[in-house]
């Protein structure tokens, strides 16, 4: 490497040249290095010498070869200046041997308007052989230009003309005797050789005017005498009949319309293309009526929709009319050359001719073959729109070309004379969109759809499993995210704070004049919306608002158009562009519900699979799988709400206009002898509804069983202890009670008892854990279901427990095992633990009487399995203050478990007469149901307020009525009142004593 770069450096340097190079050069390279760069710079001019030696050759062997070319082009000059020299000679000469006795032939070929001069002492031999030569001449030179007229006439387009003169050409080379097949001598091609190539340029004509004129006709755009010409050029060079032109017409159309459905396909040029294609069908048929539709006898004929023009053109060309013979351009020619007057009558007044008379075409067969083309065409159209229609990905792209179509067919110069045209022709009208069109369309919007909510249905699909993944990846790291916090424990959630809890609006716009699609960090928080629920949520809607956007372009953009206007403004349109709007909202509607399906179909997989994991997890309260139960839960119940182009979708545009109120859930039962009628539509909607409901109660089912089953665990294996110890630790203080006897000899005896007032430590953890967990999840939006499903469950949870303890001491060889006896002290507490659990933990709803009534069979079971262990005549005086103390009881821990005995609905009705003048303007006020009842009120005050109201004016009219069962249990301070009332003793004034503290938690 080092020596080939010295060697370039070397050279380098000897070609730098120089005063001093050579010096330079010995001192700074050996004298091996200074011979191999000679070495190199020999080889280098030798190989320019020999590429010198190469281009200095071929330029020579050129340079020879266009001298010679050059004194070719001068003996060819010389030559052709000879000829031209005696040309002259010979025309000089001519003149002066007139005066020997011939006449000259300048003055031979002469006429007079009666025939040939003949001058004195001519031959009439002569005479007439000069007349045949100059016939013969002239016949020559027109010979000659023809080609060159042809040519002039298809560069203009003019293929009739072209015709004629080709014909003209054939009828010269007939009276020329000239055959161009060599079997037979022809003295003129033997005296005039430039006729052989004239006839090998015009022997290509027939061809190429056909060629032209037919293609001619595959065009939309020309007018009908242009196709009307074109048709008789074909008639002329084939010699056919005018059914075989309405044949070659029609293929020529047909084989256009091929020819415009298998062009390149782009994404603007799809409309163009269906445009044109549309075009071209409606002028193929204006141009069948205008060229081959002849009108009856005695029927006017309209300027403004021609008829017949083949015929006429015809009749023009091939007329036997003496003043109409000859060809037009052979006219005008004659005016301007002299030659022409020595042509024959043959050729100046040559007329072409068809070999079988022009008749008209019948209507009969005129209407069966376009009905035929028709039905031919309809399946290269079908299969050529289908494939162009693949391209087109976007719905609006598909009401751009339908509305493009019906903006052609409507226009005036297609609408005018249509129904005209098609009752002449095909006696029916004809619409190329219903008849052709509709349809295809209809199945490419099938089509989008269908791909388009696939795609939405696989996409949220796949969104729902990665929440879920992340919510069971993240739950047991050290630090999750803050958003799977939420969905873990819903109260932290709730009583978080964010900048979007209130929207920017909040302060001068009220939620009644709030858009529906406008919703509040505040409301979520409150209708527990958690932000993974939101977020799924969020990303469904915006897809359904996009493709629903996307599909109501293909709809009347006005939906309160109503039927008269439509009606009115179908006269004036060629066809209906919304007809199949009820086709399309259908489709819409079912493909969306599919599209609910397949995600509710995943969360029944996922609910399935949480299903079988929870039952074979020790700790399945604190399992992550639980977490993804509820967030399916809370999904499904938000659903219908949180996507609001949801329910757009399936109601359709009427959906749209209607204001989204929030109704109360669960929704009221319609009365038994009442009937609600509902559209179909509406119906569907109903429908998907319940089936969400119905999904997410199943969701809340596993989490009320996995709740039961795990805390009620915890207080049976308690309740089972044995030891004394146990026991023990799970007692409470008693209360100390001084009672008065009477004894038989009638003075009285005082006594003290000892009673609990207190349920057991391991039953204050139950209910407590119980609130606790319901909390978590948001216990303030559970349906009113899962909660009493939840408590039924416990209560069955803790019978069981309760027949295991009573079987566990009844049983004799159990007993001999030496178990600590139930005693009197521990069968009362145990008493009163129950009959406490059965009154926080049992429902009083009618939807549950059949299974609270088998519950209360086994309660009294237990009940009297327990004051077997009871002195009776103890049990008679610890009843009445077991009652007293139990009615305490549940009023003091009203508020504390206030999330289980709230599910009996007890909270007032909102009153009608508000005194508040402004709307709330944060979050929607609830028109049925108050959350925070009203303040308490002593009772001679409320006697006060009483008669007051019944002396003022407003309520004069209306009676106060005895409240019934019914209705007190909505009333503040029912449950308290209940109790009191069942054990007739007289309540107590308390603050205490009232609903209004429990319906603040719930």
């Amino acid at each position: 490497m080092a020596a080939a770069a010295a060697e370039a450096a070397a050279l380098e340097a000897l070609k730098r040249g120089g005063a001093g190079a050579a010096e330079a050069l010995f001192e700074a390279h050996s004298a091996a290095e200074l011979r191999a760069a000679e070495r190199r710079l020999r080889a280098g001019i030798e190989g320019k010498r020999e590429e010198l030696r190469q281009m200095v050759g071929e330029r020579y062997r050129d340079l020879i070869e266009a001298a010679d070319t050059i004194a070719q082009m001068r003996l060819s000059a010389q030559r052709l200046l000879q000829a031209v020299r005696g040309l002259q000679q010979r025309r000089a000469a001519g003149p002066a041997a007139a005066p020997a006795g011939q006449a000259p032939s300048a003055h031979r070929g002469r006429r007079s308007p009666g025939g040939p001069a003949r001058e004195a002492g001519a031959p009439p031999q002569t005479v007439q052989s000069q007349e045949k030569f100059h016939c013969l001449a002239a016949q020559i030179q027109l010979l000659l230009q023809v080609p060159e007229k042809i040519w002039s006439a298809m560069e203009s387009s003019q293929y009739l003309q072209a015709t004629q003169l080709y014909l003209l050409c054939c009828h010269l080379h007939g009276l020329l005797h000239l055959d161009s097949s060599g079997t037979r001598y022809s003295p003129i091609l033997a005296r005039f050789p430039i006729l052989v190539r004239q006839m090998a340029a015009s022997s290509h004509f027939r061809s190429t005017i056909l060629q032209e004129s037919k293609s001619l006709l595959k065009s939309r755009t020309v007018s009908d005498q242009a196709v009307a010409e074109a048709l008789c050029s074909v008639m002329l060079l084939e010699d056919s009949s005018p059914r075989q032109a309405l044949a070659d017409f029609l293929l020529a159309r047909k084989s256009a319309i091929q020819q415009l459905l298998n062009q390149p396909h782009h994404d603007a040029g799809i409309k163009a293309q269906v445009c044109s294609l549309v075009e071209l069908l409606a002028t193929t048929l204006y141009q069948a009526h205008a060229l081959f539709y002849t009108l009856p006898e005695g029927v006017p004929s309209d300027s403004s929709l021609p008829s017949g023009l083949l015929f006429s053109a015809l009749e023009t060309i091939t007329s036997q009319h003496p003043a109409g013979k000859g060809i037009t351009v052979l006219k005008e020619e004659t005016k301007l050359s002299t030659w022409f007057k020595y042509l024959p009558p043959s050729v100046t007044q040559f007329q072409p001719t068809l070999r079988t008379l022009a008749h008209p075409i019948s209507q009969d067969y005129l209407r069966d073959t376009l009905q035929k083309w028709i039905n031919m065409c309809n399946e290269d159209i079908t299969s050529g729109i289908t494939s162009l229609l693949v391209y087109v990905k976007s719905l609006k792209g598909l009401a751009g070309i339908r509305d493009a179509v019906w903006e052609l067919l409507t226009s005036e110069s297609m609408s005018q004379n249509w129904e005209t045209v098609c009752c002449r022709l095909l006696d029916k009208p004809i619409s190329f969109w219903e008849d052709l069109l509709q349809e295809l369309f209809l199945d490419r919007l099938q089509t989008l759809t269908k791909e388009g909510f696939d795609d939405i249905a696989t996409s949220s699909g796949e969104i729902l499993m990665l929440a879920v993944q992340e919510l069971e990846a993240k739950f047991g790291t050290s630090a999750p995210n803050k958003h799977t916090l939420y969905e873990q424990n819903m109260a932290s959630f709730l009583w978080s704070e964010s900048p979007n809890d209130l929207p920017p609006d909040a302060a001068w716009i009220t939620v009644a004049n709030r858009s529906q699609f406008t919703k509040s960090g505040l409301s979520m928080k409150a209708q527990a919306h958690s932000p993974c629920v939101q977020s799924f949520c969020s990303a469904l809607d915006s897809k359904l608002k996009a493709k629903l956007d996307d599909l109501l372009s293909y709809l009347p953009s006005d939906s309160s158009v109503s039927k008269e206007t439509l009606k009115g403004q179908s006269w004036n349109s060629a066809f209906d562009r919304y007809a199949d709007t009820g086709t399309v909202e259908e489709l819409l509607r079912s493909r969306c519900i599919c599209c609910v399906d397949y995600v509710l179909g995943s969360v029944r997989e996922e609910l399935c699979r949480a299903q079988e994991v929870l039952q074979g997890c020790p700790d399945a309260l604190h399992s992550p799988t639980l977490n993804t139960v509820l967030f399916m839960a809370r999904l499904c119940r938000s659903l219908g709400e949180l996507c609001p182009h949801l329910k757009q979708c399936i109601l359709g545009k009427s959906g749209s206009s209607e204001n989204v109120t929030r109704e109360p859930w669960p929704l009221k039962k319609v009365g038994k002898g009442k009937v609600q009628e509902v559209s179909p539509i509406k119906a569907k909607w109903q429908e998907l509804n319940e089936r969400l409901l119905q999904d997410s109660q199943s969701a809340y089912r596993i989490w009320s069983s996995v709740v039961a089953k795990v805390l009620v665990q915890n207080f049976t294996q308690s309740l089972l202890k044995d030891e004394a110890g146990s026991i023990l630790a799970t007692a409470t203080n008693w209360e100390e009670i001084e009672i008065e006897e009477e004894t038989e000899s009638g003075s009285s005896i005082k006594s003290k008892i000892r009673l609990p007032v207190q349920p057991s430590w391991s039953v204050q953890a139950l209910l407590f854990n119980l609130c606790q967990e319901v909390s978590r999840v948001g216990g303030h939006t559970l349906p009113k279901v899962t909660l009493q499903d939840l408590l039924k469950m416990c209560m069955t949870e803790i019978l069981a427990g309760y027949e295991k303890l009573s079987e566990k001491h009844t049983n004799a060889q159990e007993k001999k095992k030496g178990m600590l006896p139930v005693t009197q002290n521990r069968a009362l507490q145990l008493l009163y633990d129950l009959r406490y659990l059965n009154i926080v933990l049992t429902s009083k709803s009618e939807e549950l009487k059949s299974s609270r009534n088998k519950q209360d069979s086994r309660i009294e079971k237990q009940t009297d399995f327990l004051e077997s262990y009871i002195d009776p005549f103890d049990l008679d005086v610890f009843t009445p203050h077991l009652n007293s103390n139990l009615n305490r009881l549940v009023q003091r821990t009203a508020v504390l478990f206030g999330l289980l005995t709230g599910a009996e609905n007890q909270y007032t009705s909102r009153s009608s007469a508000l005194t508040s003048q402004e709307l709330h303007n944060i979050l929607p006020l609830a028109s049925s149901q108050i959350r925070f009842g009203l303040l308490p009120l002593s009772m001679s005050s409320s006697r006060k307020t009483k008669s007051i109201l019944r002396n003022s004016e407003h309520k004069a009219q209306i009676p106060a009525p005895a409240l019934t069962r019914a209705e007190e249990t909505f009333q503040p301070g029912s449950l308290f009142r209940q109790l009191a009332s069942e054990e007739e003793d007289p309540p107590a004034s308390s603050l205490f004593k009232l609903g209004w503290l429990s319906s603040m938690t719930k």
